[in-house]
């Protein structure tokens, strides 16, 4: 008894991490009608017809590497009229190919007219705005090439700092690269459960 308990207890477990990532990341974990997970680009749905033509994935970007993602961060900055060497790196140099960033601290009534013209750089660069999101005045997020990259502001009530005024927030950019299709998912079947009403 014991042993079914804790097979069912794994079902449920694994069934609400699949149910989780498919809401956080629609675009890569789909569930299709049989229950099946699938990582990666959306599957094809089956035609009615079989002559009908087959639609074609949705167009991907190039895979991009770290350098060529500092390079769009230090472009959108520029293009805010702002000195990338006046922010710092949150990832240095060879720390990790997979993460990088930028943050800088500016004043509070400027950061908000900042942010839109790095996004609006950053859309002109190819990054497209994550559809999940509502286009938040405080933060916004971007994917492209394998690479997610969120752009915020935090004022001092969200990040207590000793190094930050009242009058200034931090302005902060965050890259990190997922590549969840590579990730192996084993087939695990569920165990059939009954329940009966008394």
């Amino acid at each position: 008894m014991n042993a079914f308990l804790k097979r069912v207890w794994i079902a449920l477990a694994a069934t609400l991490i699949v149910s989780l990532a498919a809401v956080v990341l629609p675009d890569r974990v789909q569930i299709d009608d049989n229950g099946r997970v699938h990582l990666g680009a959306p599957l094809a749905k089956p035609s009615g017809s079989a002559s009908a033509p087959v639609p074609e994935p949705e167009p991907t970007s190039p895979a991009l590497t770290r350098d060529e993602v500092d390079k769009a961060i230090r472009t959108a900055v520029r293009a805010a009229a702002l000195d990338p060497e006046q922010g710092q790196s949150t990832a240095p140099p060879g720390s990790n190919v997979n993460r990088t960033g930028w943050t800088a601290v500016l004043e509070r009534a400027a950061a908000q007219s900042k942010m839109k013209a790095i996004c609006a750089d950053l859309e002109r660069q190819g990054w497209v705005l994550n559809p999940n999101r509502d286009g938040d005045d405080a933060a916004r997020s971007y994917k492209r090439g394998g690479w997610y990259l969120l752009v915020h502001t935090r004022g001092k009530t969200q990040a207590p700092s000793d190094t930050l005024s009242d009058s200034q927030t931090d302005l902060t950019m965050t890259g990190l690269q997922l590549n969840l299709s590579d990730v192996p998912l084993p087939e695990m079947p569920l165990p059939e459960i009954t329940l009966r009403m008394r």
